[in-house]
């Protein structure tokens, strides 16, 4: 692979990763809500689960979604649901620290759901791989996905630090439950732009 090449890979897999979207604000606020070494979980998950898209994508799941149209709309509704649905958990949250339920901590298999139910990832997906391994070559595709496993990771873990660094703002519930609130309008906003978006 040329210099030149690699360094375009790795400005897409930046600005892609790094520019807000669900998985963005969802890593932002579970670093205020449940701090850096637990959102961790959500960052590998999501991480892991864009990968995977990512080399799927790219190894020809992108023609099944082109002779099927109706797989795509499923794929689209189904993440837009799924994220408003998150949307609603986190403004209904009660702004605890730490709190003792599980199903409201992050998780690796929530991180990675995220990413395909997230309209951003498929796009970037679909795009990414259209532009750097459109003939199929196995070995762009590896080493695209690498590139973009390394950014991706980087990205999302910087914004769950953000979110720690905010952390020591929200010292009562109220501001945590406000700032969630935010948070949640964000990612609903989020989910309604990246489905219209893409018609």
């Amino acid at each position: 692979m040329s210099l030149n090449l690699f360094l375009s890979m790795l400005a897409f897999a930046l600005v892609a990763s790094i520019t807000p979207g669900p998985v963005n604000i969802l890593s932002l606020s579970s670093g205020v809500q449940h701090g850096f070494r637990n959102t961790m979980r959500h960052v590998t998950g999501a991480t892991v689960g864009f990968t995977l898209l990512l080399l799927l994508i790219g190894l020809g799941m992108h023609e099944l979604l082109h002779t099927r149209p109706w797989l795509s709309q499923s794929i689209r509704w189904g993440g837009v649901v799924f994220l408003l649905y998150m949307a609603i958990q986190l403004a209904r949250d009660n702004g605890e620290l730490n709190p003792s339920n599980d199903n409201k901590k992050p998780s690796y298999l929530r991180g990675a759901l995220m990413q395909w139910l997230n309209p951003k990832a498929w796009l970037a997906s679909i795009a990414g791989m259209g532009a750097y391994a459109a003939d199929g070559d196995v070995r762009l595709t590896l080493q695209f996905a690498a590139i973009y496993f390394v950014v991706c990771y980087a990205s999302l873990t910087v914004w769950a630090y953000a979110g720690v660094f905010l952390r020591r703002y929200f010292t009562e519930p109220r501001h945590l439950h406000l700032f969630n609130r935010a948070m949640a309008l964000l990612l609903a906003a989020s989910a309604l732009y990246l489905l219209f978006s893409t018609d």
